[in-house]
Formats: structure tokens, C-alpha cells, sequence
């Protein structure tokens, strides 16, 4: 297995995950893969909601349904990962940092600028996610896990791209880039205040 390992300069995210998270994560695995579930099953659900409200982007619609299975098949894998360690599924919780940043899409704007905000904030989501896989993938010790968060690492960081391709599609590709490096910011901003916690993904 070759090591692509998606680091700052191609994720560009500005502050890095506090070093704590990996260990509180792995100490709390439970609850980490019922909320990672749920994320999986939200990225499905996000890139289902944009393939509904925007049906005249024949590329969108593409791209984000062959999306939308593989962020089900992920969801899946979760699940089974749960069931070889005795766990159910749990309850879902609150994601505060999706809906921090899911504040910052702009409403009222023209309908292709505000497509833009919204597979920006999605590439983000894949970008700490990927980040988050990478540090599991590196640190804990279950070797069964380190391997489903290498591939899931490579996957997000695939992910990441074509949010970024697909804005670049409907807005000009200088536009797309101030505002990710805006985005970026905010996101950075959103990480530096949220407590690293034992029973969340993000």
C-alpha cells in the first residue's frame, strides 16, 4: 500500500487538528464511529439536498450522485465496523462545527454564488475529515481501523478536489479561490474554538 498522504499544501486547511483529539478518540472508539456514521450519512444527505435544488447542473448531478454512493458505502462501513466490536448505532448528535460553518453560506445572493458557498463548505467538511482520518490512520493502535481510515483518508481528499472542480464549473475559477481562502480562515477560526471532544468526528 503506497502512503498518499493529502498534507497541508494540498487540504490548505489553516490551523491543524490540537493534538489531544487523537488521543481522546481513540480512547472513546465508540462513540467516535457512531458519530462518524452519522457524518457519513449527512455527507450523503448534503450532496442529495444540492442534487434536488440544483437538477439543471448536469455535471453537479454527475458527479455528486456517484458521490452520494460512496459516502453511503462509508456510512456502511461504519456500521460494520461498529458491529465487529459488539457497539450499536447510537443516537445522533449535534455537529457544532458543520453548523458553524454552514452559517457562513450566503443567502440572497445570485443562485450560482450561493451553489459555490455551499460545495465550498462541503469541501471543507472533507478537508478536516480527511485531516482527522490521517491522524487516526498514523496513531491508533487497532490495525483493522488504521487501514478503513487510510482508505477513507484517500477517499475525502478525492472528495475535496471535485467540490472544488465542480464550484470552478458554475464561477469563476478567481472568484472560487478568494472565497475558499476566506472560507479557510473561518473554518480555522471555528476549529481554535471548539473544545476537543471524546464522542465527536469534527
Amino acid at each position: 500500500m503506497s502512503e498518499l498522504q493529502p498534507t497541508k499544501t494540498i487540504l490548505r486547511l489553516h490551523l491543524p487538528t490540537d493534538p489531544r483529539w487523537v488521543n481522546i478518540a481513540e480512547k472513546n472508539i465508540e462513540d467516535i464511529l457512531v458519530d462518524h456514521a452519522y457524518c457519513e450519512q449527512k455527507a450523503a444527505t448534503s450532496a442529495i439536498s444540492l442534487i434536488v435544488k440544483y437538477p439543471d447542473k448536469t455535471r453537479l448531478v454527475d458527479e455528486l450522485t456517484d458521490l452520494v454512493a460512496e459516502e453511503w458505502s462509508h456510512f456502511e462501513g461504519v456500521l460494520e465496523q461498529l458491529k465487529k466490536r459488539g457497539f450499536g448505532l447510537g443516537r445522533n448528535r449535534p455537529d457544532e462545527y458543520v453548523v458553524e460553518l454552514a452559517k457562513h453560506i450566503r443567502k440572497g445572493n445570485k443562485r450560482e454564488r450561493q451553489l459555490m458557498d455551499h460545495l465550498l463548505v462541503n469541501a471543507l467538511i472533507e478537508a478536516r475529515s480527511c485531516e482527522r482520518f490521517k491522524l487516526l490512520w498514523k496513531n491508533i493502535q487497532d490495525e483493522e481501523l488504521q487501514k478503513f481510515y487510510y482508505e477513507l483518508m484517500v477517499s475525502e481528499a478525492g472528495h475535496y478536489v471535485s467540490f472544488i472542480k465542480l464550484a470552478k464549473e458554475y464561477m469563476p475559477a478567481e472568484e472560487v479561490d478568494a472565497r475558499l481562502n476566506e472560507l479557510l480562515q473561518i473554518e480555522a477560526d471555528i476549529i481554535r474554538n471548539l473544545e476537543p471532544r471524546p464522542d465527536r468526528m469534527h
